[in-house]
Formats: C-alpha cells, sequence, structure tokens
C-alpha cells in the first residue's frame, strides 16, 4: 500500500488532572498531538505506511514531539526544522453540564512561522497515494495557508488523492477577517477529493447549513437526513469533491454524547448506526479519529463506501475512551465494535 501523508501542527497539549478546572492545577498531564498528527497515528495503529509533515524547533521539547510520532510508527524524514518554540494547548475536561475548555499558546510558534519552500512536496509526494490537510492548519497564519496551499496545488498535480477536514476553530483565525477567510479555505477545498466536516464548519467556512435546522436545539436527536442539503451544497460549490462526509454529534452533556456519520457520494447518503458514548473519557482527536478511520476504510475496501463510513464511526466511538489526542486502538477492536460487540468485557 502506497503512503498517506498528513501537514500540520503538533503541539504540547497541558491538562489538569482528571476534572480539575486551571484554578485547581497544581501539575499538568503532558500529550503531544494535533489534528493532523492524530490522523497519522491512527493510519499508523491500523498498519498503513503514513508520513507526517510538520515544523519543529531544534530544541528538546520539539524533539519529544518528534519521538512521539516515531514510536507510533509514524514517518518524519520530511519535517522541516527552524523557529523558537514548539505550539502548546491548555486543556480543561469537562463534565456533565459543565464544558470543556482549550486555552491555545502557539503564536510564533515553529510552526505558524512555515513559509512556501521550506518543504520540498514533491520528494514528500513521491510515493504517496493521499494527501490530508485541515482547517486549522491555514488558520494558524497567513504563512502555514500559503504552505498549505503550495502542497494540494502539487498533490492534485501529481494525482494524488486530496482530503480535508473543515475543522472551523474561532480562536485560532486571528490573523485575517471573514471574507478572507472564506477565501482561504475556499481556495484550498477546491482542490478536494473528500470532505470531512459538520454543519457549523460548513456554516462557518462558506456560509452552507442545514435547510430547516437549527443543531443546538437537537439534542441527540440530529437526523442524518437534514444534511442531504449541505452536502449538495458542498458538491456544487467543490465539484471535484467525491464524498462529502458530515459527521452527527448530539451533544446531551459534556459527558454523554451520541455519535454516527453519514457520507454523500453525488448518488447516495450512507448512514451509520447511533452510538451512545455515556461516559466520555476524552473527547479530543474524535474527529482526527473519524477521518484516521476514513481513509483507512476508503483505502481498503474499495467502492464499499458503507463499510468505510461504519468502520469511521466505529473508531472514532472508541477514542472517546482513550486519554490522549491520538486513537491508540486497532483493526481488530474496531471491527468488534462494527459487529456490534460493544460489551467491553475483558479479552483473556
Amino acid at each position: 500500500m502506497k503512503k498517506v501523508v498528513t501537514f500540520g501542527e503538533i503541539m504540547l497539549r497541558l491538562s489538569p488532572p482528571g476534572f480539575l478546572r486551571f484554578s485547581q492545577a497544581n501539575s499538568f498531564d503532558v500529550v503531544y498531538g494535533g489534528g493532523e498528527s492524530n490522523v497519522a497515528v491512527s493510519l499508523a495503529n491500523y498498519g498503513v505506511p503514513v508520513e507526517f509533515v510538520t515544523r519543529l524547533p531544534k530544541n528538546d521539547l520539539g524533539q519529544c514531539a518528534l519521538m512521539e510520532m516515531r514510536k507510533r510508527g509514524v514517518g518524519t524524514e520530511h519535517v522541516a526544522f527552524g523557529g523558537d518554540r514548539l505550539g502548546i494547548y491548555f486543556l480543561e475536561t469537562g463534565a456533565v453540564s459543565r464544558g470543556s475548555k482549550v486555552v491555545y499558546d502557539r503564536a510564533h510558534s515553529a510552526m505558524a512561522e512555515i513559509r512556501p519552500g521550506m518543504v520540498d512536496w514533491k520528494a514528500v509526494f513521491k510515493d504517496a497515494t493521499w494527501f490530508h490537510w485541515t482547517g486549522i492548519t491555514p488558520a494558524i497564519s497567513q504563512g502555514a495557508a500559503d504552505a498549505c496551499l503550495e502542497a494540494v496545488k502539487i498533490a492534485s498535480d501529481m494525482g494524488i488523492t486530496i482530503s480535508t477536514d473543515l475543522n472551523y476553530r474561532a480562536k485560532l483565525w486571528q490573523y485575517c477577517d471573514d471574507a478572507h477567510r472564506e477565501a482561504i479555505m475556499t481556495e484550498l477545498t477546491q482542490y478536494c477529493d473528500v470532505v470531512l466536516g459538520n454543519e457549523e464548519d460548513a456554516e462557518k467556512h462558506f456560509g452552507i447549513h442545514p435547510e430547516g435546522l437549527d443543531v443546538h436545539k437537537q439534542g441527540a436527536e440530529v437526523k442524518a437526513e437534514a444534511f442531504m442539503s449541505v452536502c449538495k451544497q458542498m458538491m456544487a460549490k467543490f465539484p471535484k469533491a467525491k464524498k462529502v462526509i458530515p459527521t452527527l454529534r448530539g451533544s446531551i452533556s459534556a459527558s454523554h454524547n451520541t455519535w454516527a456519520g453519514v457520507l454523500y457520494n453525488g448518488q447516495q447518503m450512507y448512514e451509520t448506526r447511533q452510538y451512545q458514548i455515556t461516559h466520555i473519557v476524552d473527547r479530543v482527536g474524535g474527529g482526527d479519529s473519524f477521518m484516521g478511520g476514513l481513509i483507512y476504510g476508503l483505502l481498503t475496501y474499495g467502492e464499499d463506501d458503507q463499510k468505510a463510513l461504519d468502520f469511521a464511526v466505529a473508531a472514532s466511538c472508541l477514542k472517546h475512551t482513550i486519554v490522549g489526542d491520538a486513537n491508540l486502538v486497532t483493526v481488530s477492536e474496531v471491527e468488534k465494535l462494527m459487529g456490534g460487540d460493544a460489551s467491553g468485557r475483558v479479552a483473556r
């Protein structure tokens, strides 16, 4: 199998232990992760050759982030080095009616100061079949957006499948206004074959929203058919897209969500079963684990979009039980849940 390439920022995550608030913390738990690195780790766990491209500072923290990728089996041959610091984010984990909080400290990070020309994309894509980026990368800085555009143009010229997770992050888009942001995301997304995003991503980036639906008032009753209009509008705006995939999260509380997904391929809409995640251990990386599962499924199951989608949502459901950004599950564990075994019994 040819390799998958992902591109983005890996960060140092600092979290108060358990469910403590920032004001209660005397120490922080350390994890390394980020949207595109999380996807890479998922794929490596599934046995897919994968390369993660980023920019890291030449210091101990940059080396720790690099070692985290390497120990998970992710290729780092084309990581660029430079800059003074690794991006950081602080996570306060919520529970029940108190939502989680994220505070970013990633301004002037090594990745935020990346520029076109710093990565030899033709060398990166030499043996690649798939390239994945997310809406987080162009949100970091204009330089990161320009480098991402450079990458998708070269990947497109080389005939590589391109995917994106739109991943709108209001706290990150600080360097430009809404019109500029929409222009950036529109230009980048026009190169994509596979587009993942929820209803907020489509609305915030492109002004596209599900007709007759206010998702924030739906609770757990998020209906897949309500997103058909979003999928059709996305395909009309981005003709290269062969598949549009909205994830469907119903939020009963910070600790209890419903989780499902739909996939529209221009002709047919596929829907997964709805999972009840009644005790969320760590929600961060849920969408990344879905994307990793989806890429694996589409590469492995060929034209069976339903099976690929089922694998993605089952993989992501399992991620909610794992502390940290990355989804550390195996193909057999995902397939077990796909088959209906959600018992959680001890494997002896």
